[in-house]
């Protein structure tokens, strides 16, 4: 169990502190390369936000972590189901931006989101 929740903290560390670097030179890029018309500078604004890190999510997420090696096991488990259930809220919450924001887009347009969001799509290393 203890390594199944050094796992999954691992992973939330990983993934927060990823977004939080790539997030805006990869957005400006993206930006650049969707050459959005003026219509459609609302759901970008609208994207960005949605996509944006939590602060208040990251700060419980670093309490909770710092909790659970005090905590008996089932108050641990517990604290453990709500950590993914509020990282599961929140990824929910920006897929939401992001398939609202796509929606916004052209096929020519959706084709370069695709492209450039991809895992796949190269990044800088300074990213």
């Amino acid at each position: 169990m203890r390594g199944l929740f050094s796992a999954c903290c691992v992973w939330l560390v990983v993934a927060t502190s990823v977004t939080a670097q790539v997030s805006q030179t990869h957005l400006a890029r993206l930006q650049q390369a969707l050459h959005l018309s003026a219509q459609q500078m609302d759901a970008w604004r609208a994207y960005q936000s949605a996509t944006a890190p939590n602060a208040q999510q990251q700060a419980r997420e670093a309490s909770a972590q710092q909790m659970i090696p005090q905590l008996p096991t089932p108050r641990r488990i517990a604290l453990m189901q709500a950590v993914m259930e509020d990282r599961l809220a929140e990824f929910r919450r920006r897929s939401t931006g992001v398939e609202t924001f796509y929606r916004q887009l052209t096929p020519d347009q959706q084709r370069i989101f695709d492209r450039e969001t991809s895992p796949t799509a190269s990044r800088d290393p300074g990213d």
